[in-house]
């Protein structure tokens, strides 16, 4: 059992233990960087994504009728050249649109007092509706400001305060590279410290690093002579139009470059190629490795050496080629926006665009903010909701009640009540029609009436005769109580015409007519109870009723 040992001991276990936490160790110091991608819905902002990943895109961002997550987010690490060491940790967030539900989770996920020094903020504008660059640039802007500002508190000033120092150095110490070979240190020169130039960060205090980024830019030159809104998105701005399309296109980037000049941002155009995604990839993370500005030097001391950017930045400028337009942050200036194409006044629109971020000007009607200038540059092309059809507004119930009832009221033949009033107490007619107390003067109604009461006198008699001879005559009885029973079952008679100059006899018209078609129906059982007797002739008998006497 003994010889089984091994002859030399196992290492000690911390040994173990200090292998994994230097493993630790040396993973925790990893940076990680954050790239905050903002823009409108289908502008491109999955392939841009993509393209900072370097992962392919996948078959749902190319579908457009796909539904985005409130937050998108994915992760790369970010290795060097010879793909050994992890530089960074790249982490994208991806917001699909300007609607508060989404942008109010961003602080969650990026608090600004941890993540301010490691975000990089890109705007993504689409092509395809140029209309809409200056308000999206207004409305994504602002939230960034927003966004830096935080809760407010002491330690997220001073954290704001040192990125916009370090910023500010940025663009003061900004150098085009040569053409020479790639410097080994970066573009920074800390030998020449320039002012800043007029409209030159005069917002983004937190010192946000923001690149604008126009997507789809190859399709402003796309061949099609329609008129009106076209695929290239630029309207009645087609390129059959030659000068007055290569005019509008440029004031589009002048407007575009004034505007990134005011927040030290940098201005990309960029295409499906991958060339153009490439370039912007570098660019960025070249602004995500920013060297922090260098503290004031005492009296005396030595300059400490300047800090090496990882990833340095070697594409120069270039504002001629319109589908790749590159425009590094601390290059531009008013000067070389007004050389691109004469006429243009940055310093106008750049007055124009505080105007619309002033609260208390941009509700008047009559200020010229930039907003309003470039709709007279780029019409508003897109497609139109349908107008509403004009509002009803019905009026309220009581209201409708209370005007119908003061009408009625003032016009006694309207109001239905006078269906039960006594005729005699107004002239007018009635709601059944003009059947006043005149009418019934007419010849034919009078000899109706006349007819009417004589045939009542005749049936009274006919009545008492028939009551005395009840037990010889049952017939004749049985038919003379059915018109006794109709003439019980209706109103009292309207007098002789002879009695009264009026025929209503101070019953009402409803009365009247009701007397008249009754005593035409007894009129007419009458006529038929009448002619039993005179066609019937008497029996061998003596029985009238066609049955056995028995007396």
């Amino acid at each position: 059992m003994e010889g089984s040992r091994p002859a030399t001991p196992e290492a000690p276990p911390e040994n173990l233990w200090s292998s994994i936490l230097d493993s630790v160790s040396s993973s925790r110091s990893i940076p990680s960087k954050q790239v905050l991608l903002l823009g409108p819905a289908s502008s491109g902002k999955s392939v841009l994504a993509s393209a900072l990943l370097q992962k392919p895109v996948s078959e749902e961002s190319k579908d457009e009728t796909r539904s985005d997550f409130a937050l998108g987010y994915d992760w790369a690490d970010i290795r060097d050249d010879g793909d050994e060491d992890t530089l960074a940790r790249l982490s994208v967030y991806t917001v699909p649109s300007d609607a508060i539900a989404y942008t109010s989770l961003m602080p969650h996920f990026l608090p600004p007092r941890a993540s301010l020094p490691h975000t990089l903020v890109m705007i993504v504008l689409d092509w395809t509706r140029p209309w809409t660059f200056v308000d999206n640039l207004q409305t994504w802007l602002q939230w960034v400001e927003i966004w830096a500002k935080g809760d407010g508190s002491r330690d997220l000033d001073i954290v704001r305060e040192e990125n916009h120092e370090r910023l500010q150095h940025h663009l003061q110490h900004y150098t085009e590279p040569s053409t020479d070979a790639v410097p080994a240190t970066s573009n920074i020169s800390s030998n020449t410290v320039l002012p800043l130039g007029p409209g030159t960060l005069t917002h983004n205090f937190a010192g946000v690093p923001i690149i604008v980024v126009c997507t789809k830019s190859d399709l402003i030159d796309e061949g099609n002579d329609l008129v009106g809104a076209s695929s290239s998105g630029m309207g009645g701005m087609v390129k059959g139009k030659g000068g007055e399309w290569e005019e509008r296109t440029d004031g589009v980037m002048q407007v575009l470059r004034t505007i990134c000049l005011k927040y030290g941002a940098s201005l990309f155009y960029t295409t499906q190629q991958p060339n153009t995604l490439q370039v912007l990839r570098q660019y960025a993370l070249h602004l995500l490795f920013i060297p922090p500005a260098p503290s004031p030097m005492a009296s005396g001391s030595e300059a400490p050496a300047p800090l090496r950017n990882p990833f340095v930045f070697h594409y120069k400028p270039n504002t001629l080629d319109r589908d790749r337009i590159v425009i590094p942050a601390g290059w531009d200036s008013w000067g070389k926006i007004g050389v691109l194409r004469e006429g243009f006044e940055a310093k106008v629109w750049g007055e124009a665009w505080e105007a619309d971020l002033d609260a208390d000007v941009i509700e008047s009607e009559d200020h010229s903010g930039a907003a309003k200038m470039y709709k007279l540059l780029v019409p508003d092309q897109g497609a139109k909701p349908p107008p509403l059809p004009p509002f009803n507004a019905p009026m309220p119930e009581q209201a409708f009640l209370a005007k119908h009832y003061d009408e009625n009221a003032k016009k006694p033949d309207r109001d239905p009540r006078g269906a039960f009033r006594n005729p005699t107490d107004t002239a007018a007619a009635g709601i059944v029609g003009p059947l006043g107390s005149s009418s019934f003067n007419l010849p034919t109604v009078e000899r109706a009436l006349s007819e009417m009461e004589a045939g009542m006198g005749m049936a009274s008699s006919l009545n008492a005769s028939t009551t005395a001879d009840g037990a010889r005559r049952p017939s004749q009885r049985a038919a003379t109580g059915a018109n006794v029973a109709t003439h019980v079952g209706r109103p009292p008679s309207s007098p002789t015409i002879g009695t009264s100059p009026s025929p209503t006899g101070g019953q009402t018209q409803h009365e009247v007519l009701q007397n008249f078609f009754q005593s035409l129906l007894s009129s007419r059982d009458r006529g038929g109870t009448s002619a039993t007797p005179k066609s019937t002739g008497p029996k061998t008998n003596g029985n009238t009723s066609g049955t056995d006497d028995p007396s």
